[in-house]
């Protein structure tokens, strides 16, 4: 018996395959769109700081940067180039031309350091320019110097150690308590500031780490008596 031949598919049928086809290919484009529409502009924000390679950031770019700001967090990411340029940190975050008649800039330079260390840049303060003599409240030429560090700091979001450090030449505090005062008033000011106090640690070692000469012996020196600001702006190895 001869087999039967299928019956041919009518043209209508082949009409209504093409148009849901159609139809798919324009609700995904209708997708595409509403998605596309809808995306976080955060997202798109944070995107544009990362490639303007401003760093360790926080704000999102609905204010503007002020660049001599942007410029110190930047030489503060890189603490292989501070020796070279610890002279440059320190005209940009006390110019001559905004220092008060009592800040010498002879003796600020005298009295702060810039060091590279492992996990960022430190900006050492000694005591002589930020308190009194065997005191541990932060005295107005020391409000002044710290208060310049703010500006700096709310354009980064490293993390932050202050270290206090001191010797016997102070007889009413051992030299453990009064490091810890000094660098607590600090950190203080810091926070009543506008820096996040979430970003703070506090260290106080007392004379535990004294100045040394070429010869590595300890010696007696003014910069003992001292307060390091660490911002930890090093970023490990495989970070972005």
């Amino acid at each position: 018996m001869a087999k039967k031949k299928e019956a041919p598919c009518p043209p209508m049928a082949l009409w209504l395959v093409t148009f849901s086809d159609l139809m798919t290919l324009l609700l995904t484009f209708f997708v595409l769109l509403l998605t596309m529409a809808s995306m976080d502009n955060s997202i798109l924000t944070k995107v544009t700081l990362t490639t303007a390679d401003l760093g360790l950031l926080d704000k999102r770019g609905s204010g503007r940067v002020n660049a001599k700001e942007r410029l110190i967090v930047e030489l503060m990411e890189k603490p292989w180039e501070v020796l070279e340029k610890q002279q440059r940190i320190k005209d940009l975050l006390f110019p001559d031309d905004t220092l008060p008649d009592e800040i010498n800039k002879a003796d600020l330079d005298d009295n702060l350091d810039v060091l590279a260390k492992q996990d960022g840049v430190a900006l050492v303060f000694t005591d002589r320019i930020l308190f009194a003599p065997g005191g541990s409240e932060l005295s107005d030429k020391g409000k002044y110097l710290i208060a310049r560090l703010v500006p700096m700091m709310t354009q980064t979001d490293a993390p932050i150690n202050v270290a206090g450090y001191a010797d016997a030449s102070d007889a009413t505090q051992t030299p453990l308590e009064l490091s810890g005062d000094r660098a607590l008033a600090v950190l203080s000011f810091l926070v009543d500031r506008g820096v996040p106090d979430s970003r703070f640690s506090l260290s106080a070692y007392g004379g535990a780490f004294p100045v040394i000469n070429e010869l590595g012996r300890p010696v007696d020196s003014p910069k003992n008596r001292r307060v390091e600001i660490l911002l930890k702006t090093a970023r490990p190895i495989g970070g972005y």
